[in-house]
């Protein structure tokens, strides 16, 4: 097989511009913010802010991402559309490990002190795109508030699936999921969607399965370089037993330049979602099926949390089939959480029958016939006698012979 070359660093499309999105994300970027990859993503309403946008890959000569001055001031979009408040109460992702494989995950991002472990040097992250993920998954709100994870008792394990830059091959997100699985992790996402390593990831994702680790990918990447094709499939969320995660926006829909996710197993929001950065208790804006994606995973820390027992596989069936009905079904968190589901997919589950009381003995049952007719009998004889015999009498009947 040949050797993956290097992926070439995707800039974050731009997120859809609705007015929508005004009405659910008081925190928007105006176009006059004037920040490196800052893009307009709805109307600035008086009391709006900006945030800075998460990048999914730095150049050679940017710095590492800074500290966001801005945070949001309202609840996003997201976690209403999720249910997130309805869910939490009922799971939080306690005793949970969710493998982050990304650009590493901050140690000292305080929306998750104390529950982040590394491998390697993946407790730090320049890019800021692992750590902005693993927040959507796990983040606790700080003093000043600010948006929380689906699962935020959950443990962040953080592994790199990129190189400090956010560029990355097959065998480094391959190698990723395989380390994850290793340490015990029971759910792990993977940020990217890779064209090609078919073979390499789908053996990486086998290998997670039977470690009973779900892996939660993106169905598409987040963006595409300019003038390259999409791709009819992509890695690893095409892999037999991933579970392949598409977005959509505050309108419902994807945006127009989002690239084409076939096969997706789920769609969750993606579009003008906020989260933490490694530094700081500040916000950060940014879109993407891979932030889709880590709304799964952290959905499905908390299933894993709440039905222990289920495995990897009954976990993704969970999520699946409790799904809003669409196309591809709408992750619903709660009804996750919450749903009967029957031991045979696709059939309707059957009422109990009633239990009717046996059916008496033949034998007393007919003795008890017979008895009735007899003494019936007699009391219609006993009856005629009444009858006849006076009016006999009364004509001067004699018995024959007499």
């Amino acid at each position: 097989m040949r050797a993956m070359p290097r992926a070439r660093v995707r800039s974050r499309r731009r997120p859809r511009a609705s007015a929508v999105a005004a009405a659910f994300l008081t925190a928007v970027v105006p176009t006059a913010l004037g920040a490196v990859g800052a893009v307009p993503v709805a109307s600035a309403a008086a009391d709006s802010v900006g945030l800075p946008v998460v990048r999914s890959g730095l150049a050679e000569d940017d710095p590492c991402v800074s500290v966001s001055g801005r945070t949001a001031k309202a609840e996003p979009w997201t976690l209403g559309a999720l249910g997130a408040s309805r869910a939490r109460p009922l799971s939080q992702g306690d005793g949970v490990t969710v493998a982050v494989v990304d650009t590493g995950v901050a140690k000292e991002a305080p929306a998750l002190s104390g529950r982040v472990t590394a491998l390697g040097a993946a407790g730090a992250d320049c890019v800021g795109h692992g750590t902005f993920a693993a927040g959507l998954i796990a983040a606790t709100p700080g003093d000043g508030g600010g948006p929380e994870g689906l699962a935020p008792r959950a443990r962040i394990l953080a592994v790199r699936g990129t190189d400090e830059r956010g560029a990355t091959t097959a065998g480094q997100v391959a190698e990723g999921i395989r380390g994850a699985a290793d340490e015990g992790a029971r759910v792990i996402y993977v940020a990217v969607a890779l064209d090609g390593g078919k073979a390499q990831l789908t053996d990486a994702v086998r290998y997670a399965s039977s470690k009973d680790a779900l892996v939660v990918a993106p169905a598409a990447p987040d963006a595409l370089a300019r003038n390259e094709e999409p791709a009819p499939w992509y890695w690893p969320a095409a892999a037999p037993g991933a579970l392949a995660v598409t977005d959509y926006g505050p309108d419902g829909g994807r945006p127009s330049n989002a690239p084409p996710a076939g096969g997706a197993d789920l769609a969750a929001p993606g579009d003008a979602v906020v989260s933490i950065g490694p530094k700081g208790s500040g916000h950060f804006i940014g879109s993407g099926a891979s932030f889709a994606a880590a709304h799964v995973a952290g959905a499905a820390a908390q299933v894993r949390a709440r039905y222990p027992r289920l495995k990897a596989s009954e976990v993704s069936r969970r999520l699946t089939e409790s799904a809003y009905p669409a196309a591809p079904p709408r992750l619903d968190p709660y009804a996750a959480l919450t749903a009967v589901l029957t031991d045979a997919k696709g059939t309707a589950p059957e009422p109990q029958r009633a239990a009717l009381p046996p059916s008496p003995p033949a034998a007393p049952r007919t003795r008890a016939l017979v008895v009735a007719g007899v003494g019936g009998g007699l009391v219609l004889l006993v009856a005629a006698g009444a009858v006849v015999i006076p009016r006999g009498r009364a004509r001067n009947w004699r018995p024959a012979g007499s």
